[in-house]
C-alpha cells in the first residue's frame, strides 16, 4: 500500500510506520494492522496471493515507489474498475519484478514493544508527541519504575526512551512536512522552544536542514 497524495501511517504489533508520498509499506500475509490517513489522503493498495509473493518471511518492508511502480499499480487499478484483465495479466509479472528491485527505506518506522506498560506509554506518544513528561512521570502513571521500563524500552525496541522519543518526533515532522506544513507550526506542535531548536536536532538526526529534505 502507498499513498499518492497526503500521508499514512500504518500500525502493526510489531512497530509504526508513517509514510508520505513515494513510500510504501509491503504487509506480509495474516499481519493485524491499523491504517490511519493523515489529513486528506490517496491510497492504493494491491493484494497478493501467498503463492504469488515477492518476498518469502513475515517481515514488514518499507519501499521507495518508483514511478515506474506507481504507473503499473494505478493501471491495475482502473483495470479493475473497468472490468478488465489482459493488461493486469500483462502486468503482473513486471509489477512483482519492481517491487522485488525496489529499494528499501528505513525512513518513518517505528518500532513498538509488546508490553502492556510501555505500549500504553507508547500509544499516549503517538496521539502527542509534544509531550514532554519524563520516563519516572510515565511509570506513575502505568505502574513500574524508571528503571524497570528504560532497560523494557532498551530490550523492546533497540532504542533507550529518549532516543524512541525522538525518533518518534523525527517521524512526526516528516509527515507534517510532507504535509506542507510550516516549520515554525511543525516545531510548535512537536514540543520545541522555537524553529531554531528543531531544525538543530532535525539535521543532527537526518543530516540536512528540513527545506533541504524536502527538496529532495
Amino acid at each position: 500500500m502507498f499513498s499518492t497524495f497526503g500521508v499514512l501511517r500504518v500500525i502493526t504489533p510489531a512497530g509504526a510506520w508513517t509514510l508520505g508520498p513515494h513510500r510504501g509499506l509491503w504487509l506480509p500475509s495474516r499481519v493485524g494492522h491499523e491504517l490511519q490517513a493523515i489529513g486528506d489522503t490517496t491510497v492504493y493498495s494491491v493484494y497478493f496471493e501467498p503463492e504469488m509473493s515477492p518476498w518469502r518471511g513475515g517481515d514488514c518492508r518499507v519501499l521507495v515507489i518508483s514511478a515506474l511502480l506507481r504507473e503499473l499499480v494505478t493501471t491495475m487499478v482502473e483495470e479493475r474498475r473497468s472490468d478488465s484483465v489482459l493488461k493486469t495479466e500483462l502486468i503482473t509479472p513486471l509489477l512483482i519484478e519492481e517491487m522485488r528491485g525496489a529499494r528499501e527505506s528505513f525512513e518513518g518506522s517505528l518500532p513498538l514493544p509488546t508490553d502492556r506498560r510501555l505500549r500504553q506509554i507508547c500509544e499516549g506518544l503517538l496521539a502527542a508527541p509534544s509531550n514532554t513528561d519524563s520516563l519516572d512521570e510515565w511509570g506513575e502513571r502505568v505502574g513500574a519504575s524508571e528503571r524497570t521500563l528504560g532497560r523494557l524500552f532498551k530490550t523492546e525496541t533497540g532504542l533507550t526512551f529518549g532516543q524512541w522519543r525522538q525518533q518518534l518526533r523525527i517521524v512526526e515532522s516528516v509527515s507534517r512536512l510532507a504535509r506542507g506544513l510550516a516549520v515554525a507550526t511543525i516545531a510548535t506542535e512537536l514540543g520545541y522552544r522555537n524553529s531554531s531548536a528543531f531544525i538543530t536536532m532535525f539535521k543532527r538526526a537526518m543530516g540536512e536542514t528540513p527545506q533541504r529534505y524536502l527538496k529532495s
